[in-house]
């Protein structure tokens, strides 16, 4: 067994991790809020956290660790698309769901142990809430409930910040029935327009923060082991799960490693609606990205870094897959990964020095333990996906059979009209040709014998026929 070790952000330091239970390791994610596709900097804490229970998984066992990612389906952003579309509440989360999970799915990143919903787990919010008035650390004031910072000491160790200085930098909704400005919601009223259930503060919802304290508890016990999300997350989400649940149960300590991803940019730009780079997960594979090539990207960047989305990565991702998929096809895998892949997994998941180490297993040829490393990275095998594959058409070219397939018979033709060309010096006529077939799709090289073509899966041959005849 390697040794794990992990940043975690509430004692800013890297770490050994020792599960409370190593028959039972238990994490939990912030998952996502149902209401939009999700973009691509949502996919990264689930790939991290995707990545950091295969390796659990690997080292303690499949059936020793429990993982957990919630579903929150009561929010104010559902409810107004609801308002705007005229559309029932449970239609879109149920819809936006499905989106999710397919996206998710195509990453890679397989389900977790346990998806619950919010809107499932309103008892266990009320019991919490009313368990936090009891204890004075939570105080009712015009049908809402409200935490009470400053009745937790440990408030603010989280993100690193006093409560004061909080107050000082941060822009606070202060609602006059707030005792502090940093007093945050547990329960609020609901209209008659609005989701809400029975409590005995009246008709209400929930406030954000408390379901994922109430459905932690309730799944993997009031203290487990590894909480995480993104950056955004760590104020005031996390800060807030972390003071009610621990004053929920004070003989409990919640998560006892916290894991932040770093944020997500696009060509170095932050993503967004203004700029015209933002994009969804569904966006890529749209575009033809495959879900192997998206995965890599987001992995080659150590999750603790920004990471920058660009083309010229997605592109040499999947020339570095295509090679890979190529040398471990229809090879039986090693039944280990290789030891120095994991190592530099377990160093707080390296990804970065993971993905070099894959690298030279392929330089020197070794497949099987190249295979077996993959399958740790959450890459399926070559055999199960098809995208990769391309068939090479090289000088000479075999004369046709009668069933060679016309997509070869007529790149083959261009090959040789192209070499023809070379060799009597007509550079003109054998650009053309080529920038016609580069176009079309064809990856061209011009090699000793003369040139040979890439034809990837799916090539259009009639739109290959249309360039050249624009180009005669």
């Amino acid at each position: 067994m390697v040794e794990i070790r992990l940043t975690n952000t509430r004692t800013r330091r890297k770490e050994v991790f020792t599960p409370l239970d190593p028959g039972n390791v238990r994490l939990y994610l912030c998952g996502p809020t149902v209401y939009d596709r999700a973009h691509l900097g949502n996919a990264r804490p689930v790939l991290v956290f995707d990545l950091l229970v295969r390796l659990l998984r690997h080292e303690y066992g499949a059936d020793h660790v429990t993982y957990v990612r919630n579903v929150t389906d009561v929010d104010d952003k559902i409810n107004a698309r609801a308002a705007a579309t005229g559309r029932p509440i449970r239609e879109i989360t149920e819809e936006t769901l499905g989106w999710y999970r397919a996206d998710m799915d195509a990453l890679g990143a397989e389900r977790p142990d346990h998806e619950p919903r919010a809107t499932d787990y309103i008892a266990q919010m009320i019991a919490m809430i009313e368990a936090l008035i009891g204890s004075r650390h939570a105080y009712v004031a015009e049908g809402h409930v409200l935490f009470d910072v400053r009745s937790y000491p440990g408030y603010g160790r989280l993100s690193g910040r006093s409560v004061d200085d909080m107050i000082a930098g941060a822009r606070v909704e202060v609602a006059p029935f707030k005792r502090d400005p940093m007093d945050f919601v547990l329960w609020k009223p609901s209209d008659a327009d609005q989701p809400g259930w029975d409590s005995p503060w009246g008709r209400g919802r929930p406030g954000w923060h408390i379901e994922c304290s109430a459905m932690s508890a309730a799944l993997l016990g009031p203290s487990f082991d590894i909480h995480g999300g993104g950056i955004d997350l760590q104020f005031p989400h996390h800060e807030n799960e972390l003071a009610q649940s621990c004053c929920a149960h004070p003989d409990a300590d919640f998560a006892q490693v916290w894991l932040h991803n770093e944020m997500l940019q696009v060509e170095g730009r932050k993503m967004s609606k203004s700029l015209g780079n933002f994009f969804t997960v569904r966006d890529l594979l749209d575009r033809g990205v495959p879900g192997e090539v998206i995965r890599f990207v987001m992995l080659s960047t150590h999750y603790r870094k920004p990471m920058d989305w660009t083309e010229a990565k997605a592109e040499e991702a999947g020339h570095i897959l295509e090679g890979w998929f190529n040398m471990t096809d229809g090879v039986e895998a090693t039944s280990a990964a290789d030891p120095l892949f994991m190592e530099a997994l377990a160093d707080d998941l390296n990804t970065a020095a993971a993905l070099t180490r894959l690298s030279v297993l392929s330089k020197h040829e070794q497949a099987p333990a190249l295979k077996a490393s993959l399958r740790v990275l959450g890459f399926p095998d070559a055999e199960d996906i098809d995208w990769w594959r391309k068939e090479i058409v090289t000088l000479p070219v075999v004369g046709s059979t009668g069933n060679t397939p016309l997509h070869l018979e007529v790149i083959g033709k261009l090959l040789e009209e192209m070499q023809e060309a070379r060799l009597a010096k007509d550079y003109a006529t054998a650009d053309k040709l080529r920038e016609a077939m580069v176009e079309a799709g064809l990856g061209v090289k011009i090699g000793a014998t003369g040139p040979s073509a890439t034809v990837p899966k799916g090539f259009d041959v009639g739109r290959l026929k249309e360039l050249i005849q624009q180009a005669e």
